[in-house]
């Protein structure tokens, strides 16, 4: 839907920042932070004490406790998100979530590690200690991956009076803007209506633009995913890092290995392309010897 109907025109799928929003953030990052979070923090809460008087949800149906949940952590996530963006100390676990100049689906996945634990643990620990259907659990995980991609992909979406309702696109795509009235709005994430009850919704009716200064962060954010993170406790400058030859040669690693895997491609793309130019060369040719033999065995013979 991105190739086909493009909020902003000319994004590339491997845009800048891709494969480190990927690689890092979506499997290595989510893999590492899902061991700790369940196994290190939500199942030494739910084995040390007694929940037992307080699991309200468990005589509930399947859809009901999902609703419960995701209106619930919902409003939780709405004035989160609002208190990161108003604190400096939680800003820093939150701006490399707006670091990206080029926002698309995969952006969601782009949250700072101590970002995820705080979220995670108070999204997933009450759907545990409350006593819901095991089946909440990955039903409200997939409904979390899935609206995380649909507010942040690039498409351009009209939701008519939906958008009241239901968070998308456009009004989030906004939020990821680099303008000072978008800083303090469009904090929801699946519900839209806190926005509009709250008062914090900012909806001009027209697009920020396609230039990079009118996306991401005014200032200038690490590209690696280490860097990022050192970033939020200590700032400094990445490319005066460059001067250390240790350092070069780290940053440059990543980007080298994948030039070297393109330069690869384009070869073996070439060698095909070659390979079958010289096929197609080969076929005309015998295609055109065996008109020549036909021709010659039908021609009539001269008669004297």
């Amino acid at each position: 839907m991105e190739r086909l109907y493009p909020y902003r025109k000319g994004l590339k799928l491997f845009r800048e920042g891709f494969w480190v929003d990927l690689v890092w953030y979506t499997i290595i990052q989510s893999f590492f932070l899902k061991i700790l979070i369940f196994d290190y923090i939500i199942q030494p809460i739910n084995t040390s004490f007694d929940w037992s008087e307080y699991q309200f949800v468990k005589h509930w149906s399947v859809p009901v406790q999902v609703l419960f949940f995701l209106i619930t952590h919902d409003f939780y996530i709405y004035w989160f998100h609002r208190f990161q963006h108003s604190n400096k100390f939680f800003w820093r676990t939150h701006e490399a979530h707006h670091s990206g100049k080029e926002v698309d689906f995969l952006e969601g996945s782009r949250s700072h590690a101590v970002e995820i634990i705080i979220n995670q643990t108070i999204e997933f620990l009450p759907i545990i200690v409350l006593g819901a259907d095991p089946a909440v659990l990955p039903i409200k995980a997939l409904l979390d991956a899935m609206f995380g991609m649909f507010i942040h992909a690039n498409i351009d979406v009209k939701m008519g009076k939906w958008k009241y309702i239901f968070n998308s696109p456009e009004l989030h795509l906004w939020h990821h803007s680099n303008y000072q009235e978008v800083f303090h709005a469009n904090f929801a994430t699946k519900f839209a209506f806190w926005d509009y009850l709250f008062g914090t919704v900012y909806f001009p009716g027209y697009k920020p633009g396609n230039e990079r200064e009118n996306w991401g962060l005014y200032y200038d954010y690490p590209k690696d995913y280490f860097l990022q993170h050192a970033f939020s406790v200590k700032r400094f400058d990445e490319k005066k890092l460059l001067r250390f030859k240790w350092f070069a040669w780290y940053y440059n690693l990543r980007p080298n290995i994948l030039k070297k895997i393109t330069h690869w491609i384009e070869d073996i793309e070439h060698y095909f392309l070659i390979e079958n130019s010289s096929m197609n060369y080969r076929r005309i040719e015998q295609h055109e010897i065996e008109e020549n033999k036909d021709s010659n065995n039908h021609h009539p013979s001269d008669l004297t």
